[in-house]
């Protein structure tokens, strides 16, 4: 049996992050615990000052499939480089060269419009994807 896993960002704004990230991966956010008709109403019986509200948030794939993914504000800057990606596959292994293309490029075109930035496409033996950024500036992949 494989082993869950959790993907955590650390970012300054993990509500934002949080909806870009689930309306690109077609994940939701994380209901609230049960009795609590909102995160708000939750954290205001916790007793949590309002202005920690948005210190961490939290996506979920639909189906239960998918990893669960943290947003953790943090005070640090972002390095230059992340040391891990995401690789957004947009189309299956073994798509004719032409027909991935289309696919990606057209998933490339609503992740701009999420607020994405591409920074530039590769083609390398027989594989196209083009890397991006999100709307913190972390980087991603499109394939």
């Amino acid at each position: 049996m494989a082993t869950p896993i959790q993907i955590v960002f650390d970012c300054s704004d993990p509500d934002k992050l949080a909806r870009f990230w689930a309306a690109a991966l077609h994940y939701r956010i994380q209901d609230p615990p049960e009795g609590f008709a909102s995160w708000e109403k939750f954290l205001e019986a916790q007793g949590v000052p309002k202005e920690e509200w948005n210190s961490a948030s939290a996506i979920v794939d639909p189906e239960g499939k998918g990893p669960r993914i943290f947003f953790q504000r943090m005070a640090t800057p972002k390095p230059e480089k992340n040391r891990l990606h995401i690789d957004v596959n947009a189309s299956k292994r073994g798509t004719p060269p032409e027909e991935q293309r289309k696919q990606v490029d057209a998933e490339v075109e609503r992740l701009v419009k999420l607020g994405s930035k591409k920074l530039h496409a590769m083609d390398e033996d027989g594989e196209y994807w083009v890397v991006m950024q999100d709307i913190e500036g972390n980087e991603y992949c499109v394939q």
